[in-house]
């Protein structure tokens, strides 16, 4: 894994060995901040980035300029893993906290510009993290939910909609705070 694009370009991500995650690839990351880069800019943007796994996409998003990184997994040694990475690349913006996600979404009292959620693909309530997110108001006006999913997972039915893409696999459901037609920066 690679940091593709920012400060941090081509630094990768060396996970240990036997972490229970699948990271979001080269290809599907690039392409989410395509689409990304088409509607935001990103330098300044608050994050949060839950079920983060290595933490890739969120320092993706650090590299991109954003102002902080909050990182929530379960996994003692993924925490571990994102707070040594973060570290090593000075990442002072990047810090992540072990914590159930959904746990953390009922409580949380911080709005975010991005909310990037990668459950497990065979977790059965991915959806709760779009009702937790929208009820708790966690994102800022303009917003967005990012929840990447398998092709069995259908969040079509839920509210603020704004894309779904495919990029092999990987599902990305985009979810809009407001109406998203107008470029946000």
């Amino acid at each position: 894994m690679r940091i593709i694009s920012g400060k941090y370009k081509h630094r990768r991500l060396n996970p240990p060995a036997g972490l229970p995650v699948r990271p979001t690839t080269d290809y599907a990351r690039e392409s989410l901040f395509n689409i990304l880069n088409t509607y935001w800019d990103l330098d300044g943007v608050s994050v949060l980035d839950v079920f983060a796994g290595t933490g890739t996409v969120g320092f993706e998003f650090a590299s991109r300029g954003a102002s902080s990184v909050t990182a929530v997994d379960v996994n003692e040694r993924c925490v571990k893993f994102i707070n040594q990475t973060a570290a090593s690349f000075g990442a002072l913006n990047v810090k992540a906290y072990r914590k159930d996600a959904f746990v953390f979404l009922k409580l949380a009292k911080t709005s975010y510009d991005f909310i990037f959620a990668d459950p497990p693909f065979d977790m059965a309530d991915i959806a709760e993290v779009h009702k937790y997110v929208f009820e708790h108001n966690l994102l800022k006006p303009g917003g967005w939910l990012i929840i990447e999913h398998s092709e069995r997972i259908g969040l079509s039915a839920c509210s603020h909609l704004f894309q779904h893409r495919i990029y092999g696999k990987v599902h990305f459901s985009i979810f809009a705070n407001e109406d998203s037609d107008e470029k946000t920066t």
